[in-house]
């Protein structure tokens, strides 16, 4: 009854019409064809049924186990971490293992981290499973290769002495492995020698382990001329030696060993091909790049997602968005689907070329295709908007944010985007009113401290104000730019124009551009230490941020140049900008100090 149980467990879990009428039409007690069982035994979920079932069948009259069916039962057990029963199951096998299931005993161990037990299992090979006195070479590589991973001078010892110094090209290979993967790259070349000189002679692998190694510390140079050694260089030599040459910047060699790749037949791999894209895009040579995916499609090479996202990129670097909306086009022509990334790098790249309408046509275009739209996609339109002076739109895309992202968890850049963008626009009383408002419930640890930053500002309590920003940079807070203003504004009132300074650099890194209100009290807190110069300095970096100096900016500066007497200096500034300011309160200022 048990048998007749195990069987119908057997047709339940085939279900397979090819097993119920190999089984059925012999008749219910007629045994199961021995790769039905080693295909049930590997369905099994433990290595307990496993050995049930395997059991089982070889109770079962006329079954004869077949050399397939015990590989399947060790291959089960050893899946399952068994490893001292798959060794009692090869123990009993009627005949001697073959290299096949003794190499899969032994690779299991060295995921399993025995190497002593896989020292000692290779002692007892011949008398536990009566084999010869010396395993094959298979055997002996497989073992090789579990000390390599474990540790390479017991590899060598064991090479020396198990093997006598014998082995084939797998015996190299994996030896070369060992002694490039501890950077032990001189031994490496003492290896290659002995192999030239032996009967295996050193084949691309070996080479490319090699020139690998070479070219992960530096020595690319050196990798080059190793290549120059190698009769058949394959496509994986060029493959390293064009990817090193554009980690290192050498975009010139990597473009020629290219063009010996194209020469030799072989057409870089992806990962290759965008590194390629990569270091021309980023020695603003696009188009150079564009030529490159060309070709390699042309001799039948894959230009995936990730290398026309690349070239995207470097066109939005070089503030050419178009283009690189152009090229995705061409893209979806080809049968390459833009993705996410792609959408994101041109949004970004047409938010910091100021077209906005742009970056919103491809923001409704995502949806039409089927794409949502992530984080850093919002962020990227918020800040866009409220980068271009339209605070307004942004904070309409920021509802819309909320609305998409209802329980998520929000990050507060966006929001610190919104504050920037009145800042820009000067709408300070808007930019409290949201801070206190929208903020304060999303946010409220950072809004708090915000919120006595700028009341210790406003009482000249600086000090104050400057630990508590400590504390907020410290837990992780991201401080918004009227935190960094009123600290800009706070510091230069009290003279401490180097920290002022330093304040505005950390304003400028947040991409928090500061406006003329900002310059202006720096550029007061210079004139009052009699730092005359740093406040020109001052104004012309104004200028390259495209924030024309104003009255407020020059008023400090010619008034402090005409008490320290300096008339001739003070008048130069009054005539340099007479045209872009409101000259009559700078002459007026003048004749003051005069």
């Amino acid at each position: 009854m048990r048998d007749v149980r195990q069987l119908d467990r057997i047709r339940l879990l085939f279900g397979r019409q090819r097993f119920l009428s190999s089984v059925e039409g012999r008749g219910s007690t007629e045994a199961p064809s021995p790769d039905d069982v080693a295909e049930l035994i590997l369905r099994q979920k433990s290595a307990a049924l496993a050995l049930q079932t395997f059991r089982w069948a070889l109770r079962l009259p006329s079954f004869t186990p077949t050399p397939s069916l015990y590989r399947a039962v060790i291959r089960s057990l050893l899946s399952f971490r068994r490893l001292d029963s798959a060794i009692e199951v090869l123990s009993n096998l009627p005949s001697p293992p073959d290299d096949a299931m003794l190499v899969a005993l032994f690779r299991s161990l060295g995921h399993n981290h025995m190497t002593r037990r896989a020292l000692q299992l290779l002692d007892e090979l011949p008398a536990r499973f009566r084999l010869p006195s010396s395993p094959s070479l298979k055997v002996l590589n497989s073992v090789l290769d579990i000390l390599v991973k474990e540790n390479i001078d017991l590899a060598r010892s064991f090479f020396r002495k198990k093997m006598k110094g014998r082995g084939d090209e797998y015996t190299f290979g994996i030896l070369m492995k060992g002694l490039c993967r501890t950077n032990r790259i001189a031994e490496g070349f003492k290896l290659l020698t002995l192999m030239k000189s032996s009967d295996s002679k050193p084949n691309p692998v070996i080479y490319n382990t090699l020139i690998h190694a070479l070219c992960r510390n530096g020595n690319v140079g050196k990798a080059r001329s190793v290549m120059a050694e190698m009769e058949h260089p394959s496509e994986v030599t060029f493959n390293i030696l064009i990817s090193a040459y554009c980690k290192e910047g050498n975009l010139v060699q990597a473009l020629v060993m290219l063009e010996k790749s194209f020469d030799f037949g072989f057409v870089p791999d992806p990962i290759t091909v965008t590194k390629i894209v990569e270091a021309l895009c980023s020695n603003d040579r696009a188009m150079e790049a564009v030529e490159i995916l060309e070709r390699v499609e042309k001799k039948g090479g894959i230009v995936d997602a990730v290398a026309c996202n690349a070239l995207i990129k470097g066109f939005c670097d070089m503030a050419k968005p178009g283009l690189g909306r152009r090229f995705m086009r061409e893209m979806e022509r080809k049968g390459c689907l833009p993705n996410l990334q792609t959408y994101n790098t041109l949004i970004s790249g047409f938010c910091n070329s100021a077209k906005m309408d742009s970056a919103m046509d491809l923001f409704r275009e995502m949806g039409m295709d089927g794409i949502t739209p992530g984080f850093v996609t919002y962020v990227t339109l918020i800040g866009g908007h409220c980068w271009s002076g339209r605070v307004d739109d942004g904070l309409k895309l920021l509802d819309f944010m909320e609305e998409q992202t209802v329980g998520k968890e929000s990050k507060v850049a966006p929001y610190n985007s919104i504050l920037y963008g009145f800042y820009k626009e000067g709408r300070m009383g808007d930019a409290r009113k949201f801070l206190t408002t929208r903020m304060a419930t999303s946010f409220p640890r950072a809004t708090e401290k915000s919120l006595r930053i700028l009341e210790f500002c406003s009482d000249s309590r600086i000090s104050e104000a400057m630990l508590v920003y400590d504390e907020m940079v410290k837990e992780g807070d991201l401080p918004s730019v009227l935190v960094y203003d009123c600290l800009v504004q706070g510091l230069s009132e009290l003279g401490e124009v180097r920290e002022a300074f330093d304040m505005m650099n950390v304003m400028v890194d947040k991409r928090f551009f500061p406006m003329s209100s900002t310059f202006n009290a720096l550029i007061r807190g210079f004139c009052r230490v009699g730092r005359f110069r740093n406040a020109s300095k001052l104004m012309e970096e104004m200028e390259n941020r495209k924030c024309m100096p104003d009255a407020d900016s020059y008023s400090p500066l010619v008034c402090g140049l005409c008490e320290n007497g300096e008339f001739d200096k003070a008048y130069g500034f009054v005539v340099q900008m007479v045209e872009g300011v409101d000259s009559s309160s700078l002459h007026m200022e003048l004749l003051a100090c005069e």
